[in-house]
């Protein structure tokens, strides 16, 4: 009845079909997204109340403090030196490929030549500060086995491309996405 009521006052279009399908679409949007809020909102305080009761249970059966046994007899006591932390790591500059000496290393990235050397060098002492190891920067112009205009960011001096390739990994964990193995030719 209001819907008849409706096309009578207001008329009634061939395109006005839309608006009812539309909005039995936003009813359904809003019930798919109460429920996924109440589903993860009542899993998340259940996996806590699990977590937080099996840590307490196992803290609890684990932690014995041993009492402390006398050493020696000769009524001195032996100093303790505070725990001083580890020293710094050495600062650690970008390598350089040897002179004449062919091989394989991992391309960390490849900078174009117009950004300059100081943007690849920049990016190679990041490489060293994540903990990368033998990282330097090689100019492509120089090496036949690379593509010109490039200042390229490597890691690694290796022997054989099975030996960087099992490096590769490492240049993944250290955050590089799209590290790969490169044969070197001066």
């Amino acid at each position: 009845m209001l819907g008849s009521a409706w096309r009578r006052k207001l008329g009634w279009y061939p395109g006005d079909w839309i608006w009812p399908a539309l909005l039995a679409l936003l009813v359904a949007v809003v019930a798919v997204v109460v429920s996924a809020v109440w589903v993860a909102d009542s899993s998340s305080s259940a996996a806590e109340t699990v977590v937080a009761t099996t840590a307490a249970t196992s803290l609890q059966d684990t932690t014995t403090v041993p009492e402390p046994t006398p050493t020696a007899t000769t009524g001195t006591t032996p100093a303790t030196s505070p725990k001083l932390p580890p020293p710094p790591p050495p600062a650690q500059t970008p390598v350089s490929w040897p002179a004449s000496k062919s091989g394989w290393t991992i391309v960390l990235d490849s900078v174009p030549g117009l950004n300059g050397r100081a943007a690849a060098l920049a990016e190679a002492k990041q490489a060293l500060h994540v903990g990368m190891k033998q990282v330097g920067v090689l100019d492509s112009a120089g090496f036949s086995s690379l593509h010109p205009g490039y200042f390229v960011v490597f890691a690694g001096i290796y022997d054989t491309e099975a030996e960087a390739q099992s490096h590769v990994i490492d240049a993944h964990r250290h955050g590089y996405r799209g590290p790969y193995p490169r044969r070197i030719t001066p």
